[in-house]
């Protein structure tokens, strides 16, 4: 495909008390243009998917790739992240919510933007929040999910430590075995612990955390929503991802009413990169350096594309 010139500007979104700063891409051109809204994952990361001492640039490298595609995009830094206002500790799961519907009202509303060809695409924690906004507004024209659960919150958290715990380095697993502590146990307690808060932020286990966001997050079904999506979707998942069940895309397929393609892709991760040998959480080091699965980022481009079209004079 041939590279598409954009403009681009920094954009202001309200949601509830909060302004988050966010990116708007647009072709260049009279429009107007398919557009994409791209809700990164978990953690403080910003517009481009970017965390202190992790930049997995994910969201980043999707507006790039869809910007050549011919279509315009908006990302943005999450609440009490990067531009964006609040305390990111005091942020909800269902905040995360209500400032991406936020974010795609703005986005289908700017100038050179089709308010008829807007798609939502969410990373992770981003894609349960896609799925979210998908199910109670009329803007979408169909939701990408990238790495997206479709399983319980509390339940997620419990079958990712049990994935993670073989894969933690010997020294790590030595020293559990020597204390004689059980991972998935010990998550569980926290979770009881957790649910016992009544805060916004609590200390547990040690460790200062947003105790209101795991408690909206543990008590969350991806499923009721996922059967209230009426548009198309394309769900996508690694084959080593260690943070979402890659069985979940059948439950997606299943699930959704509208119509649903899913990809299973051999020897990706969940930050959406291909990883050599057995999976482990602690190559993600490595992984940042090297850019999205080509292979990840053509199924994106293409059915976005294929749903919605592109900018006029796309190669």
């Amino acid at each position: 495909m041939t590279a598409t010139r954009t403009d681009t500007a920094e954009i202001s979104i309200r949601s509830g008390e909060h302004i988050l700063a966010g990116t708007l891409t647009v072709p260049e051109g009279a429009g107007p243009f398919p557009a994409v809204l791209l809700v990164p994952g978990s953690g403080p990361v910003d517009r481009d998917s970017n965390v202190k001492r992790l930049p997995l640039d994910v969201t980043g490298q999707l507006a790039r790739a869809l910007a050549g595609a011919g279509l315009a995009t908006l990302r943005y830094d999450k609440r009490g992240v990067g531009a964006s206002t609040g305390e990111f500790r005091s942020a909800g799961f269902l905040d995360g919510a209500d400032d991406a519907e936020a974010a795609l009202e703005v986005l289908a509303a700017a100038p050179g933007v089709d308010p008829e060809r807007v798609l939502v695409l969410g990373h992770s924690e981003g894609a349960l929040l896609a799925g979210m906004v998908a199910a109670r507004s009329g803007v979408p024209a169909g939701v990408v999910l990238l790495s997206g659960s479709a399983t319980p919150g509390e339940e997620l958290l419990r079958w990712q430590a049990r994935q993670i715990a073989p894969t933690l380095p010997a020294a790590v697993r030595a020293v559990l075995r020597l204390m004689r502590t059980d991972l998935e146990k010990r998550v569980a307690k926290n979770h009881r612990t957790i649910r016992a808060t009544t805060t916004d932020v609590a200390r547990v286990d040690g460790t200062r955390l947003n105790a209101r966001w795991h408690r909206e997050f543990m008590a969350y079904d991806p499923r009721v929503d996922l059967a209230r999506i009426h548009v198309p979707v394309l769900a996508v998942t690694g084959t080593k991802d260690l943070q979402t069940p890659v069985g979940d895309l059948a439950t997606i397929a299943s699930t959704v009413p509208a119509a649903v393609e899913t990809h299973e892709v051999p020897d990706v991760t969940h930050i959406l990169r291909r990883q050599d040998g057995p999976a482990s959480l602690s190559a993600y080091k490595k992984e940042v350096r090297r850019p999205l699965d080509d292979r990840v980022v053509r199924l994106v481009t293409d059915w976005a594309v294929r749903q919605v079209g592109a900018a006029v004079g796309r190669g």
